[in-house]
């Protein structure tokens, strides 16, 4: 049998990096989690770290202010993943993964490195609305300083994850749907990809050997969850029983939304924007420089979006 990559993920604890370590070890790679001493009296974050040690995770403590701590975690490992939380918006983000960056290429031995991506392609959002086009330039930064480093790379391109975008029927600042009236966004026809988190581990995984993936960027287009929100939608009141007034919005009445709101809510508008009125995750084909992972990886069952709504019943 061929021997698997050590994996450690940066983020372990966060969102998607608490799934990459479960899909690591199901996978059989060793995997190492970073264990920052900075984490003061997060006691949460702490129970979290001890309950993935006790499930076969190796934890590597390193700070991200010691350089020479960091390229000795890498030094340790053969494949790197950077999974940072969403938390650490704008330069705080960039600063910390370019530091990931500078130790990787000192330590020399890293074989893959996948950057905190896992949404939109930001090679094809030179065009993103502000405020929220930073975080498209900051991704567009790191993928050069990697490449610059000559450091092999997988980017992942995951598209929405599922329990954000599909449950809440596609409305911004709730994750539970609507009971009453439900906002459709233009006609609520175009095409957006929704995507279970652990599937998106679980694909991120499964590339790190494979030499299909290297220095590509793969996309996850799982075909039953490419959907309209008027399909989602539908789903949701076929299950629940339950039909919902609609309230279509236009896209010039959606973008005036963000006048005098938070930056963070001006971020999602601009965002849902391009996913919902652009149709930015299915208006383009994928080239020689990347690949589709379902196609990569039939064998992974993937989850529907039928299956994954059902939960909110």
């Amino acid at each position: 049998m061929e021997k698997k990559s050590r994996v450690l993920i940066v983020g372990g604890t966060g969102y998607i990096g608490r799934r990459l370590v479960l899909a690591s070890l199901a996978q059989g790679h060793p995997t190492f989690v970073l264990m920052r001493p900075e984490i003061g009296l997060d006691i949460d974050k702490l129970q979290m770290l001890l309950s993935l040690k006790a499930q076969g995770a190796r934890l590597v403590e390193a700070s991200h202010d010691d350089h020479t701590g960091l390229v000795a975690a890498m030094a340790q490992v053969d494949v790197v993943i950077s999974a940072m939380s969403g938390t650490y918006i704008r330069s705080h983000n960039l600063q910390l993964q370019h530091k990931l960056v500078e130790a990787i290429k000192e330590a020399g031995n890293v074989k893959r490195f996948i950057p905190s991506e896992f949404g939109m392609d930001p090679s094809r959002m030179q065009h993103a609305l502000e405020p929220g086009r930073f975080t498209f330039d900051e991704k567009m930064e790191l993928r050069r300083a990697i490449e610059e480093a000559s450091i092999p790379h997988t980017y992942i391109s995951a598209n929405c994850f599922a329990g954000y975008c599909c449950p809440d029927l596609c409305q911004l600042r709730t994750v539970l749907p609507p009971k009453e009236k439900v906002h459709v966004y233009g006609d609520g026809n175009v095409k957006v990809i929704f995507v279970d988190e652990y599937d998106v581990a679980t694909y991120t995984i499964k590339c790190v050997d494979d030499p299909r993936t290297l220095n590509k960027t793969i996309y996850l287009r799982p075909k039953d969850n490419i959907l309209t929100q008027n399909e989602v939608i539908a789903k949701w009141e076929m299950f629940s029983g339950k039909v919902l007034e609609k309230i279509h919005i236009s896209a010039d009445d959606f973008l005036a939304s963000m006048k005098d709101t938070d930056f963070a809510h001006q971020v999602a508008v601009g965002h849902f924007y391009h996913f919902f009125y652009e149709g930015c995750l299915t208006n383009f084909d994928i080239g020689e420089d990347g690949a589709e992972a379902t196609l990569l990886y039939p064998e992974v069952g993937y989850t529907r979006m039928d299956e994954y709504m059902k939960r909110y019943l």
